[in-house]
């Protein structure tokens, strides 16, 4: 049982590191300010960090998702327990990385925690606890994503546009930026003898948008490039800052290891899983939720990383799913790109988070009882 809790808690990570290590860098796919390699190389090492840094500053997550408050701490310390909790998380967040959805760990983990201790301790639940310290900030966190990057996006446009720098689209191909344009509607490829002989044939050639103009004599298109990656990583960091404990626990609380030594085998199981199985979610995330410029990306990113770092650090358990997912909601509602289909689809592998991981528990609980 021993090996058995060590090997879900690692599948779990490894789950989470699929289905999560993209999020960090999906608005620099979606926006094109940096290919697939360097955004999950950039994602994964700043990850670390995070997780890194959560084995000092996040002991209240260590603390409640080894079942604290939910079911007693007799029965929250049974091996079964355990493997139940880690066995539901890992089956239902890596069912959705091999689909493509992005879902939240701390979701399935809640959802996993809940239906192990329905079917190892019924009449026990501490659905108070459960529905101050869980439910509320996974409700609440990514409204307030949404909020907050619809709001601040247009406080930055408005800054933007009073110092002079313009929006402006350009046809890409390849790696070139090859002429601009009024707007995406109206693209149109000029072609002349400097540009002619770096043209070839079967590339595709894409619309996207740039900055035009300085900011005390610095290129607001580079300085903003800038500050996207730091954002960008400052979210990766948020997502290990505020995953690694809670999967962390479930090796903790069963005295498997120490903290130190169990964030060390979560990150590392993470960074796996985000190399090896992240595409997909990443695609859907850059590609199939809204169309975003350097500007909204470097805004989203912004809003996640500082709502996930402080929740963290008042031991709120938010999902970083979902308030990545909410931050580009709410760019794409402003800028009239949203795509509410997938959208939807979305939010209802949410709703259906919790309870898949609590039958996936309560069903290896019963087995193990």
């Amino acid at each position: 049982m021993t090996a058995a809790i060590l090997l879900a808690t690692i599948a779990v990570a490894f789950a989470n590191g699929a289905n999560d290590n993209a999020k960090g860098v999906a608005t620099l796919l979606a926006s094109r300010s940096a290919g697939w390699r360097p955004a999950i190389g950039w994602a994964t090492v700043t990850t670390l960090a995070g997780a890194a840094a959560s084995v000092a500053f996040a002991a209240a997550l260590f603390k409640a998702f080894g079942g604290s408050g939910i079911v007693p701490a007799d029965v929250a310390a049974r091996p079964e327990f355990l493997m139940s909790v880690a066995s539901g998380a890992a089956g239902a967040v890596l069912l959705a990385s091999v689909v493509g959805i992005p879902i939240s760990t701390t979701h399935a983990l809640t959802g996993a925690l809940v239906g192990a201790g329905l079917a190892l301790a019924p009449g026990q639940i501490g659905y108070r606890v459960l529905g101050t310290r869980f439910a509320l900030p996974l409700l609440i966190s990514p409204i307030a994503a949404i909020t907050a990057t619809a709001v601040l996006y247009r406080v930055f446009r408005r800054v933007r546009l009073a110092l002079g720098v313009t929006a402006e689209s350009c046809v890409c191909v390849g790696q070139r930026v090859v002429a601009t344009c009024p707007s995406p509607e109206a693209a149109v490829l000029y072609l002349n003898e400097q540009v002619l002989p770096t043209l070839q044939t079967g590339t595709t050639a894409c619309c996207s948008q740039r900055y035009a103009g300085s900011v005390a004599g610095v290129s607001a298109q580079q300085a903003l490039d800038g500050a996207h990656w730091v954002t960008a990583g400052a979210m990766s960091f948020a997502r290990g800052f505020n995953d690694a404990p809670k999967i962390a626990a479930l090796a903790i609380a069963a005295s498997l290891t120490g903290i130190p030594a169990g964030v060390a085998l979560v990150a590392a199981s993470m960074a796996v899983g985000g190399i090896a199985l992240s595409r997909r979610v990443a695609r859907t995330m850059s590609e199939k939720v809204a169309d975003i410029n350097t500007g909204q990306g470097f805004t989203a990113s912004l809003v996640t990383s500082a709502l996930v770092i402080s929740a963290t650090a008042w031991g709120l358990p938010v999902s970083t799913t979902h308030v990545s997912c909410g931050a580009l909601f709410g760019i794409g509602a402003v800028n009239g790109t949203a795509r509410w289909p997938m959208i939807l689809a979305i939010v209802m592998a949410w709703v259906t988070t919790l309870p898949l991981a609590a039958l996936l528990a309560g069903g290896t609980a019963m087995v193990l009882r």
